[in-house]
């Protein structure tokens, strides 16, 4: 068994991985927002503390990161620049080893591995949701790149001189496409939630049920919100969707041209919306997607879930060096 731990912006999951990809023991909890790096690491610590019996440890994390140290600097956990998560990790459970990678690169290897992508050897993985991250596999092998960050698609530039990044530039797909985002945007041009769209929120998950029981009301405005009422048939909240999958196509398109890749899987929050986002992406795909090769891609939802990101991280580990060489 592996210790699996998926460190987001949003919310931190751990469980148990089996050697045959199966997910036991889920836990979640919510990300703290505006913490410092220290209370981030407690909040981890609380995450995992109930777990023993296993043999290694996998970790997704939001990047940029130093890899294969382990050193992470996600983009939407600021209170994590440069942090150690590897060394502290493997401080916590010293003779096992710790395996740290970025979260999207994990959802690819998940979709790889036990997914969508499974007997296909090129592929690009990304996650959808509080960022926009890929990760990249050609040869059946997965492709770090000088430093562990290949595959990172949110940095493509889909609208020259667009919207601010958190990266330092304008324009990233990250900046247009991200669940935040997607919702100022659609705030900008006038949208509020619907009542009928409000989600409430216990420990990190949601529901759409209502308030009853332990749950209370969300009153962050989030993208799982937007896509709500967006299947409801909000002009506003369905043209914020579009303007994503716009953004997802261009950038696509420029992928497959540059690695010939056979699918690409979408996973994260707004993967979750269908036609309402694939729709969009389809279309500026294949306008742009015009050379012969390219037009053999595949696009589609993540197999996995909510769970791709802890089969990945786990994978790290049970997938021999298809997917982890230092």
């Amino acid at each position: 068994m592996i210790l699996a731990i998926d460190v987001g912006g949003t919310k931190m999951a751990a469980a148990l991985v089996a050697p045959d990809g199966a997910v036991r023991r889920t836990r979640r909890l919510a990300t703290p927002q505006d913490a410092d790096a220290e209370t981030l690491w407690k909040t981890l610590l609380t995450l995992i503390e109930p777990y023993d019996g296993f043999g290694g440890v996998g970790v997704g994390c939001g990047g940029p990161m130093a890899w294969p140290s382990g050193e992470v600097s996600p983009l939407n956990i600021p209170g994590w620049r440069g942090f150690p998560l590897g060394e502290r990790l493997a401080a916590r459970f010293p003779g096992k080893p710790v395996r740290v990678h970025n979260d999207a690169i994990c959802l690819a290897v998940a979709e790889h591995w036990k997914g969508h992508g499974r007997g296909r050897a090129n592929m690009l993985g990304m996650v959808v949701s509080t960022g926009v991250g890929g990760g990249l596999i050609l040869g059946d092998r997965l492709v770090n790149g000088g430093t562990g960050n290949a595959g990172h698609i949110g940095h493509v530039i889909v609208e020259p001189g667009g919207p601010p990044c958190g990266c330092g530039g304008h324009g990233c797909l990250e900046a247009v496409a991200r669940g935040p985002a997607l919702v100022a945007w659609a705030q900008g041009q006038g949208w509020t939630p619907s009542r009928e769209g409000r989600l409430w929120v216990q420990d990190g998950s949601h529901t759409q049920e209502g308030a009853a029981g332990p749950y209370r009301e969300d009153r962050e405005t989030t993208g799982q919100m937007l896509a709500a009422d967006a299947r409801r048939g909000d002009p506003i909240a369905r043209a914020a969707l579009a303007r994503a999958g716009d953004a997802l196509g261009l950038a696509i398109a420029s992928a497959t041209h540059l690695c010939d890749l056979d699918v690409v899987t979408i996973g994260g929050g707004l993967a979750q919306s269908g036609a309402l986002l694939f729709g969009p992406l389809e279309r500026t795909l294949r306008e742009h997607a015009r050379m012969d090769f390219a037009r053999r891609l595949s696009v589609v939802p993540a197999l996995l879930g909510q769970d791709a990101g802890l089969v990945g991280a786990a994978a790290l580990l049970l997938g021999g060096d298809r997917y982890w060489a230092s």
